[in-house]
């Protein structure tokens, strides 16, 4: 098992010091979560530290009534700035995350992170990106909720998430992406057939097909 971490660490954080990989691949643990399955719920205490090695992950914001908005995506390479908040002062999770994909972690024991944070410069500095990077994308999804239409939004989000997958067709549905904007799926799909009227987009069944590097998403 060590070993497959190890490989996993090589390829999804190599610039975390040698001997900084072998401390995690000898401490820490690996968990596929199948699509859909919720790797941490509002309210839960944590036992780990998450770093993302395979898949994608959605993590929401809950409300009293059940409501949720999306907050960000976690690919591979990448770590829930709001886990190791948590994990680190045996705090409560405030946000709930689900894999939208099979995902791979790589889960690090909490009893662990203090002594990361203060023996390997490349974790500590990793960590500060980790919060550097995460409040950005929090700051550009307040912005578009505040100040932005509702196509502004649904182009933001689409760029951003074949950003993420790197890849010129995206699997999702239109229900899907009305409940990340917190929007109605009618809505939604209107403003994505004025996209593929554009010639930006085509729309295939349960996924969005982006035709060209070169086109803009925007509804004009």
């Amino acid at each position: 098992m060590s070993d497959t971490i190890l490989q996993l660490i090589d390829q999804h954080f190599p610039y975390f010091e040698s001997s900084l990989k072998k401390r995690l691949a000898d401490a820490c643990s690996l968990r596929q979560f199948s699509e859909g399955e919720v790797l941490m719920r509002t309210g839960q205490h944590f036992k780990h530290a998450m770093l993302i090695a395979g898949g994608r992950v959605k993590l929401y914001r809950q409300g009293d009534e059940g409501n949720e908005v999306f907050m960000y995506e976690l690919a591979p390479g990448s770590a829930c700035a709001l886990s190791m908040i948590c994990a680190a002062k045996n705090e409560e999770s405030q946000v709930m995350a689900m894999a939208i994909e099979t995902t791979l972690a790589i889960l690090i024991p909490v009893a662990l992170m203090d002594e990361l944070m203060k023996n390997y410069k490349s974790w500590y500095y990793f960590v500060i990106e980790t919060y550097r990077s995460r409040f950005e994308e929090l700051l550009n999804v307040i912005d578009h909720v505040a100040f932005k239409g509702m196509d502004e939004r649904l182009e933001f989000y689409l760029k951003n998430q074949f950003k993420k997958i790197n890849y010129t067709e995206l699997k999702i549905t239109h229900q899907e992406i009305a409940n990340d904007l917190n929007t109605s799926r009618e809505v939604v799909s209107r403003l994505l057939k004025k996209m593929e009227q554009n010639g930006a987009l085509r729309l295939n069944r349960n996924a969005i097909e982006w035709l060209s590097e070169q086109s803009s998403l925007l509804i004009n």
